[in-house]
């Protein structure tokens, strides 16, 4: 029997940010829904979950290549539009009798969103996850050094164009945007800055011990 090592068919590090990928897709959403705060600033939490989008994209772009990172960015689509058809075939399904009362009022706050905002979701999602893969993977060059500094700058662009292209087309003309447009922007860049270069650096670091051959 050889002990060669053997790499997989499909690496180990791809098939698990695409499952993580898949779910962060559906999480941010419903996490969007409370917004927390951090010292001075103000963010909703579905950022964390986004961030972590963010580095996912730009770790899959560093270890298989861009065409691999934009696929992962297309095929989150899934996902989040079979989420959104799932939130409103429920929401229409007549609620038990016995449902804890809170609940049932709560529910709908929580999961529910209007179509203006689905179509912003998916619009902002679409353009800002493959705008983050697009300067991180220009940014490198062909040689592939300062991942961290890369993927940061990749964060903070495709963030500053995810709210302004969010905010736009769900609230435009429904309620003064550019102090909320501010407000968002700021933390997600801040928030970009201090988290996006520990996460990239630790999943590209686990991505390439996942692919480490071993033996069979």
């Amino acid at each position: 029997m050889s002990t060669e090592p053997v790499a997989p068919a499909f690496p180990r590090s791809l098939f698990l940010f695409s499952l993580l990928y898949g779910g962060m897709v559906c999480m941010a959403g419903v996490l969007g829904v409370k917004q927390v705060a951090l010292g001075p600033l103000a963010v909703e939490a579905g950022i964390f979950a986004f961030l972590l989008l963010v580095a996912m994209g730009s770790a899959v772009a560093e270890l298989h290549g861009k065409p691999t990172a934009d696929a992962l960015v297309r095929l989150g689509f899934v996902p989040l539009i079979t989420s959104a058809v799932l939130i409103q075939v429920v929401l229409h399904l007549p609620t038990d009798p016995g449902m804890y009362p809170p609940a049932v009022s709560a529910f709908p706050i929580v999961v529910g969103q209007g179509a203006r905002m689905m179509i912003a979701g998916l619009i902002s999602y679409g353009t800002s996850q493959t705008l983050n893969v697009l300067v991180f993977s220009r940014l490198s060059k062909g040689e592939g050094k300062k991942v961290w500094l890369r993927g940061m700058i990749a964060s903070v662009i495709s963030q500053i164009v995810d709210t302004v292209l969010f905010i736009t087309i769900s609230f435009l003309g429904e309620r003064p945007i550019l102090g909320l447009m501010g407000g968002q922007m700021l933390t997600k860049v801040v928030l970009s800055i201090v988290l996006i270069p520990w996460l990239i650096t630790g999943l590209v670091r686990l991505g390439r011990w996942l692919d480490e051959p071993r033996a069979a």
